[in-house]
């Protein structure tokens, strides 16, 4: 039987609740203060890979669009990462974060260590959001309802436990306090209205699954990687390479 959209509301925040990846143990680490320098560089340099497709990922969308509405309102997620005149953008504002902890910024965006898991992880979804159905793409996107939670903690944490943090290395994080929950209320409210049969619930909140999947599997790939270094695949970041000048010596 087909669920009430309260019902369905409910389904898809237990999914947030059991399978996000705040719970991951990497954000532990990180948000309590537990990483070294270099985990916390080989964070940005693979959360950079993710961040930079966001937008791929969100024009791979539209072009599927055909409501003028829809792409309107779409539009300024793209916007909103890739930057206007008026606005720095979340890219730019990740790459501020990859100077503040000592990395060289040409070779963050040049995404070169990344690792294999990340970059298989990350593509999958923008795949997902292309081929699949445009209800099921945008279902996908709704792990922005647990998004600013983690943000707060983030902000929190960093601020507590790390040097490098400060109102403008953390500003990705401050400014998606704003920008998410607006994402979020326009996708909840679609999904809510589209998906109005058990068979699109159910198709819905596979793909929300499939979201979380992908974040989580970004953070066992860093700490099978970074806490254990002895794991970092061939072509990765290695630690201590690549460094802004003046961090040569910095561990």
């Amino acid at each position: 039987m087909t669920q009430t959209k309260a019902e369905f509301e409910a389904r898809l925040r237990q999914i947030g609740a059991e399978r996000y990846h705040d719970k991951h143990p990497f954000h532990h680490l990180l948000h309590s203060g537990g990483c070294t320098p270099d985990q916390v560089r080989a964070w940005v340099i693979n959360r950079y890979y993710y961040q930079s497709r966001i937008p791929m990922k969100d024009a791979a969308f539209m072009s599927r669009v055909e409501d003028p509405a829809l792409r309107r309102a779409w539009r300024s997620r793209i916007e909103d990462h890739d930057g206007t005149t008026e606005n720095e953008g979340g890219i730019a504002r990740w790459l501020r974060l990859a100077d503040a902890v000592g990395l060289d910024r040409d070779y963050v965006a040049s995404a070169e260590g990344v690792l294999p898991a990340t970059r298989f992880a990350v593509d999958a979804y923008v795949r997902f959001v292309r081929d699949e159905t445009l209800l099921e793409a945008v279902a996908a996107s709704l792990t922005e309802l647990f998004a600013p939670k983690i943000h707060a903690q983030r902000i929190e944490g960093l601020l507590a436990n790390y040097a490098f943090a400060d109102d403008s290395s953390l500003s990705y994080f401050k400014k998606r306090l704003t920008e998410a929950p607006k994402d979020v209320a326009f996708g909840l409210s679609s999904v809510l209205d589209r998906a109005d049969t058990l068979e699109k619930q159910d198709a819905a909140a596979k793909a929300l699954i499939f979201k979380t999947d992908v974040l989580w599997s970004q953070l066992d790939a860093l700490h099978s990687a970074y806490v254990d270094p002895a794991r970092i695949p061939p072509g990765a970041w290695q630690p201590g390479t690549y460094l802004a000048p003046g961090m040569a010596h910095a561990s």
